[in-house]
């Protein structure tokens, strides 16, 4: 029975909508320079929860069902592949503060494609009928947007993917 995957959404939906527009609440729960400043500890599992807007939202949702469904089957392990995603998210928020500090302080990290990412790595790993395909498609995701303008946290992609990876190695 697949469980987690919809509770996962629903979460970041009805996160979504309590934040929608809210400028105040993305600097609150995104990840920025406010957790050094502020100590806004929180950030580095709340900002995978939180999205720019409806096509981020969307997107990462239809990402985070086909690979989570994906995963949750094939771990048979409701909390084996929650610990993965969560804890996969939270130490890509935690590396991502270093990129954000020391070279883009001005950034405001929100979406689960960190959390997506390491499912992504994850599969990469243990599926190596995958493998070229989740590598082309995670650095796709990752450069095209810059290549057209769209600001987009390209090193929170590659970081989760590494995590999933070593993670699929660990556990």
């Amino acid at each position: 029975m697949i469980i987690i995957t919809p509770l996962l959404i629903l979460l970041n939906l009805l996160a979504f909508l309590a934040t929608n527009g809210d400028y105040q609440a993305h600097l609150k729960y995104g990840l920025n320079t406010l957790f050094f400043q502020n100590h806004y500890y929180w950030q580095i599992f709340s900002s995978m929860f939180m999205h720019a807007n409806w096509s981020h939202l969307l997107m990462n949702m239809a990402v985070l069902f086909q690979f989570g469904i994906l995963l949750e089957r094939d771990l048979n392990a409701h909390w084996r592949y929650l610990f993965i995603y969560l804890v996969g998210g939270v130490l890509t928020s935690i590396i991502s503060l270093y990129y954000i500090r020391h070279f883009d302080p001005s950034v405001n990290l929100v979406g689960a494609s960190g959390a997506l990412s390491v499912l992504f790595g994850w599969f990469a790993l243990k599926m190596p009928s995958m493998r070229n395909g989740l590598i082309v498609t995670i650095l796709l995701i990752s450069f095209v947007p810059l290549l057209i303008g769209m600001p987009i946290a390209w090193y929170a992609h590659l970081i989760g993917f590494g995590i999933g990876w070593l993670m699929g190695y660990i556990i």
